[in-house]
């Protein structure tokens, strides 16, 4: 039988926690490669920005954070790294995420005391991450101030973020194409049934674009400049209206500037390799799901979401190599912050979506 200061102590420890759950601001996270969304519950996406920090090597001071430091990115002096610290995904240097998360939460709760910035903490993570992997998500967001983390699938929240009925015993087929990871996943009854990730995505793409305009125009781009075209002129499928950008770099030959004209046709061609990769295995997505659900997926239409999925033409070429509708939902860059989002709207009726968490870390 307990003692009565044991008693006590767990009667303080739930006061204590339901304290904070009415005065902490409960917080979904799109902890993304390219970018970092934050929806806080009741007030909706309070934050996009960038997935960049800047840090001087010499001292070990980070500089900037989000929109700031993607400004220096390629322009920084040689002691001065602007580094983004998820690649593929997943996390990639921990005390540098670690840092900009709190940067993010401390943003969020900038109007709040000091010692009430302890949030709940949901956070969309890509299917194929590994235990460790994981556990590095969970542990720097509470090491960034959150009081309890939990974990959901993006695809997940992804199709959450579409209001799709995930929990009906139907197919939904949902393609997020993001920065680092390009996921594809056939939802029913609360659960992936079958889902791919690739560390193939917009990240990808834009190196694509690097490596073809260093092969063709013997010019050499930066990242930035890649993703302006990508954004501007690229397309997965032949367009009506002829588009052009011009790229400028420095010529691999003479070392001095150089400018030409770049072609919808010419950057189609660069993410060729890219973009078969993932519509060949949405294909192996459709052959791997049971008839019945393929039905349901025949009959709704595959869901794209994620920057990635903005590409002209991805729509109609994803759906001439399936046969099966493609649509875009609305919103596509902020599907997996609005799924969040929902969840965290009604925590207990949808825990059952999330990612199981750790027994010592209980829903509450």
């Amino acid at each position: 039988m307990p003692s009565f200061e044991k008693i006590v102590k767990s009667v303080q420890q739930f006061l204590i926690e339901r304290f904070f759950s009415h005065l902490s601001q409960d917080i979904g996270i799109d902890l993304g490669t390219a970018n970092t969304l934050i929806y806080v519950r009741g007030k909706g996406i309070v934050i996009n920005e960038p997935s960049v920090v800047a840090i001087n090597q010499r001292t070990g001071q980070i500089l900037a954070i989000g929109r700031e430091a993607k400004k220096m990115v390629g322009k920084t002096p040689g002691h001065i790294v602007a580094t983004r610290p998820l690649v593929d995904g997943v996390i990639s240097d921990f005390e540098v995420t670690e840092q900009m998360l709190r940067y993010f939460i401390n943003k969020v709760n900038q109007e709040n005391f000091a010692f009430l910035r302890r949030p709940r903490v949901l956070i969309g993570i890509p299917s194929g991450v590994t235990e460790v992997e994981k556990r590095a998500v969970i542990e720097a967001a509470m090491n960034a101030g959150a009081r309890q983390v939990f974990l959901i699938d993006e695809p997940m929240a992804a199709a959450i973020g579409a209001r799709l009925p995930v929990n009906d015993a139907a197919g939904n087929m949902v393609v997020d194409i993001g920065g680092g990871t390009t996921e594809i996943a056939v939802i029913s009854l609360g659960g992936v049934v079958i889902s791919r990730s690739l560390r193939i995505a917009g990240d990808e793409m834009n190196e694509d674009i690097v490596r073809y305009s260093r092969d063709e125009f013997n010019i050499l781009i930066g990242e930035r400049t890649a993703e302006e075209v990508k954004i501007a002129i690229g397309s997965a499928y032949p367009q009506r209206e002829r588009l052009s950008f011009p790229l400028r770099g420095r010529d691999l030959v003479s070392g001095l500037p150089k400018e030409v004209i770049a072609t919808d046709e010419h950057i189609r061609e660069a993410l060729s390799r890219s973009i078969r990769i993932i519509v060949n295995n949405i294909k192996t997505v459709v052959e791997e799901t049971p008839p019945e659900l393929l039905s349901d997926v025949m009959q709704r239409g595959i869901i794209l979401a994620g920057g990635g999925s903005l590409i002209r033409g991805m729509d109609k070429l994803i759906a001439n190599q399936t046969g099966i509708p493609v649509r875009m939902m609305e919103d596509p860059l902020t599907a997996v912050v609005r799924g969040t989002g929902i969840v965290l709207d009604d925590l207990e009726e949808l825990k059952g979506l999330l990612i199981e968490e750790e027994p010592n870390k209980p829903l509450g």
